[in-house]
């Protein structure tokens, strides 16, 4: 039920972004999401595609410092509140998010990519929760 995710460190500077973009390109792996967190020195590129073994070698073929990991995905509303609805339901668990960020399911709703400090507990306690976790085969639809 985890989506695999790869995070690429980029130095902060202009045009650092081009290069992992671009060579993934000309590789033909199409994004399928993406998000830039950022520090004083460095960013972490994080990307969503259906082709993680292509992009991964990709990647460290052009020297990136590139790791793959599970996330979940889990779709909300589109409506006001909804995500206060599940981050509540999240606290009220006592799940640790260490980041989130949007996207946008092939059902048209959007589907929040969580990562938490313990992936499996989450896992398990938002099934339990009726939550609407997104599978790779889902998200990829």
């Amino acid at each position: 039920m985890y989506l695999k995710q790869l995070s690429v460190f980029v130095d902060n500077k202009p045009g650092a972004l081009y290069a992992p973009c671009s060579a993934l390109a000309e590789a033909g792996v199409n994004l399928s999401s993406i998000f830039l967190a950022d520090t004083k020195d460095f960013g972490i590129l994080r990307v969503i595609t259906k082709d993680n073994e292509k992009a991964l070698n990709v990647l460290r073929e052009n020297n990136f410092a590139v790791k793959l990991t599970d996330v979940l995905a889990i779709e909300i509303e589109d409506v006001p509140g909804a995500l206060s609805k599940i981050l509540k339901t999240v606290e009220s668990m006592g799940l640790d998010v260490l980041y989130m960020y949007a996207a946008v399911g092939t059902s048209g709703k959007p589907v929040m990519i969580f990562r938490f400090d313990d992936a499996d507990n989450a896992l398990e306690k938002l099934r339990d929760a009726d939550c609407t976790i997104v599978s790779s085969e889902q998200f990829f639809a």
